[in-house]
């Protein structure tokens, strides 16, 4: 009897044991899960956000570029008309080189025409508004402008005959195909009978050039005898061209300013400026008043945006 009633105490004691154990074990188990899921929510959430750390790489257009003076003044970098883009902003002489730049530099922002977008940059939305063409046509996105052809006088034979084409149902067609909004959504066909010579010259805007340059091949399609020359070189330039008389059309991707005179301007189409960041930043959307910062050098390091 002595040793069946220590051999069930000894058994109680082991049971007991057993189930501390399993106990603790399932304990730890549930830490281990709880800590787990709490590291994968906190990865999960670093990965969403990817924030870009460090100085902030500010890429600018050059003076006279009018897709610099359309996003100064939007954004209120340029104030009672001073210019106040921060001095240690890097600055580019076109779409191309502003696209490299922010491509090759995780840490960059800079600003394009949104027609000239592609998938080597990311824009990003303003105030909550994502840059669309709809978006542009209805006023809600913040940051756009008018894309102007530049003349003086009355145009007169293949200039003129190109600028019909331009604001035809077919021209303004291209307009919209590149992603720019039309001038004239209900523009007349074209009546142009395909007998048109001679050359144009066309100067100015790097923003406008691209779809100047589609327009200008739809035209000579359609009247093989016209040579159609576009030179990218900024809107001043294209101002001044057609003022001077040194190009039949200039090209602006800006309105005229008050010293330009003695020229006309016409919209072509109205395009955003997109705002841009390397495809690695985690960033989707900016306040203008945080670009103002930004671009004015009060803002210059990523933590204080994301």
């Amino acid at each position: 009897m002595t040793f069946n009633k220590f051999s069930k105490l000894v058994l109680a004691l082991g049971a007991s044991a057993a189930l501390a154990a399993c106990g603790n074990s399932a304990s730890t188990e549930e830490s281990s899960a709880a800590s787990s899921d709490a590291t994968s929510t906190e990865s999960s959430s670093a990965e969403a956000t990817n924030a870009v750390t460090g100085a902030i790489s500010v890429i600018s257009r050059e003076e006279g570029s009018g897709t610099r003076d359309a996003f100064i003044e939007a954004t209120g970098v340029m104030e009672d008309d001073v210019d106040n883009t921060s001095a240690a902003a890097t600055i580019m002489n076109g779409t191309d080189q502003v696209m490299t730049a922010v491509a090759d530099d995780p840490n960059a922002i800079g600003y394009i025409s949104l027609g000239s977008l592609n998938d080597t940059v990311k824009a990003v939305s303003v105030d909550g508004v994502a840059p669309t063409e709809e978006t542009v046509a209805d006023g809600s996105y913040a940051i756009s402008r008018p894309f102007n052809i530049v003349y003086q006088g009355e145009l007169e034979g293949v200039v003129a005959d190109f600028h019909d084409f331009i604001f035809s149902e077919e021209g303004q067609a291209i307009v919209v195909e590149e992603g720019y909004v039309a001038a004239d959504a209900e523009a007349a066909a074209y009546e142009g009978d395909g007998s048109q010579s001679g050359s144009i010259n066309v100067v100015g805007s790097t923003s406008v050039s691209p779809v100047m340059e589609k327009i200008a091949e739809a035209y000579q399609a359609a009247n093989p005898d016209v040579q159609v020359n576009i030179t990218s070189n900024g809107s001043s330039a294209g101002v001044t061209a057609a003022a001077e008389g040194t190009a039949d059309l200039g090209m602006a991707s800006r309105a005229l300013a008050e010293d330009e005179t003695g020229v006309t301007a016409e919209a072509i189409a109205t395009d955003g400026v997109a705002v841009i960041v390397n495809p690695e930043n985690g960033l989707e959307d900016i306040s203008v008043e945080t670009i103002k910062g930004i671009f004015t050098g009060e803002i210059t390091d990523w933590a204080d945006v994301q």
